[in-house]
């Protein structure tokens, strides 16, 4: 059965093309959702993890030599996309590979910048012998056809083009900002700057970088071999490589838009605890601006067997419920109230208990009698009977992370309970 639908991009272009995922990263604005896995690896959307993502829109958008960049606690990374991945076949050339840190170099370092992780790698990506190489951050939530942005690559005769998109100001001082001419061709580019320039057209935004780069191989190895011998290069695309091939080379941006809507796509940086939780109550919401459900853009992920969620109890004061919430599977609901919530798989929600607002990861047990509001509960919590969390900011700061936006962030650790949750 052909399960690719006939407006993808997918040609030789895309064929011809090695995706290359950043996911080293720690993420530490995420807190300590980040203290045992990497923030690629971190759950998402009830059912995934971050990296799922660009993963999926690789292989949707007909890219299957994929090299996957680990460093930072990256167990449960790898494991990961060995269960959930491993479905691509050799014989075709297809394939997610996955490029540890320090195997490659023989001094053994870690991974000093985005463009040092790609250098340490030269030889095996020239061993796959691609056109075009797209590298891409392992930690963005979005749904993208890649096939649109190496077309325009090659008829502008790009050495490199950069995916964008217009973001608040505040926003693009963490993200690199370009300016552009009217034929889309870069002539300034900043790394995470402390006053960003606006666009011409609106004041209160940016064109930031989503990280995603396309590069002509030759060019992408020669440029790299110059930048490794730059003793004061950070070896980052944003900081160093791309403002040093503005005059001479040929840089183009590319935005990411909705054609046939003519707005800008969806596309999330979930770096902070706000962001993370803003974006999984995106989903809950009655027309979200990520479409999870659609079949022409799967995301696909390793599904777990679980058991359908389950719901008991129908007194008027006991009633297991859900109301605006994604409950996934094997989830059991025990007299209790949700709202406005996403649960991951094996949560078990005791009697008389409500949850609102709340992202709830997999593995959690909240006993009986609990009132939880705005949270985001991590893996393998137990919340005990009677515990109140989202009500009394000062009392939650004394236990747990709560945000600027005022979030908490409960993890086993802040509970005493010493689960260690890498998964």
């Amino acid at each position: 059965m052909n399960t690719e639908p006939t407006h993808r991009f997918v040609s030789r272009l895309t064929r011809g093309t090695l995706a290359l995922i950043l996911a080293g990263g720690r993420g530490t604005r995420l807190k300590n959702l980040t203290d045992w896995r990497a923030k690629p690896a971190v759950p998402f959307g009830g059912k995934f993890r971050i990296i799922d993502f660009p993963l999926s829109n690789c292989i949707n958008s007909g890219i299957r030599q994929i090299s996957v960049m680990t460093q930072y606690r990256s167990h449960s990374l790898i494991r990961h996309i060995q269960k959930g991945w491993s479905f691509l076949r050799g014989e075709f050339g297809e394939f997610v590979e996955l490029m540890p840190a320090a195997q490659q170099n023989v001094d053994e370092s870690w991974y000093e910048g985005t463009a040092d992780a790609v250098a340490q790698n030269i030889n095996i990506i020239r061993s796959h012998n691609p056109e075009y190489v797209l590298i891409l951050a392992g930690d963005h939530i979005y749904k993208m056809d890649y096939g649109p942005m190496i077309a325009e690559h090659v008829e502008n005769k790009a050495d490199m083009t950069v995916g964008c998109l217009e973001v608040p100001l505040e926003m693009a001082k963490s993200l690199g900002v370009m300016s552009i001419d009217e034929d889309k061709r870069i002539r300034r580019f900043m790394e995470k700057p402390e006053n960003p320039q606006s666009t011409p057209n609106d004041p209160k935004k940016a064109l930031a970088s989503m990280g995603i780069y396309v590069f002509n191989a030759d060019f992408l190895y020669e440029q790299l071999q110059i930048d490794a011998d730059l003793p004061n290069s950070d070896h980052d695309f944003g900081k160093d490589i791309i403002p040093s091939l503005i005059e001479k080379h040929r840089l183009f941006a590319y935005r990411f838009r909705d054609v046939q809507k003519g707005e800008q796509s969806y596309w999330r940086d979930v770096g902070t605890v706000d962001a993370f939780w803003e974006a999984n109550m995106d989903l809950v919401s009655v027309t979200p601006q990520l479409n999870m459900y659609d079949q022409q853009w799967p995301i696909w992920t390793y599904q777990e067997q679980l058991p359908p969620a389950k719901f008991v109890f129908d007194d008027d004061d006991r009633r297991g419920m859900a109301v605006d919430s994604i409950v996934s599977g094997g989830c059991l609901i025990s007299g209790a109230k949700i709202k406005n919530s996403l649960l991951f798989s094996n949560v078990k929600l005791n009697s008389y208990s409500l949850l609102d607002e709340a992202v709830v990861l997999p593995d959690v047990e909240i006993g009986r009698h609990c009132r939880i509001k705005k949270v985001v509960i991590d893996k393998g919590v137990f919340i005990p009977p009677e515990t109140v969390i989202g009500e009394n900011p000062e009392e939650d700061a004394k236990r747990f992370y709560v945000s600027e936006g005022g979030v908490v962030l409960v993890t086993p650790e802040m509970l005493k309970q010493n689960v260690h949750n890498a998964n």
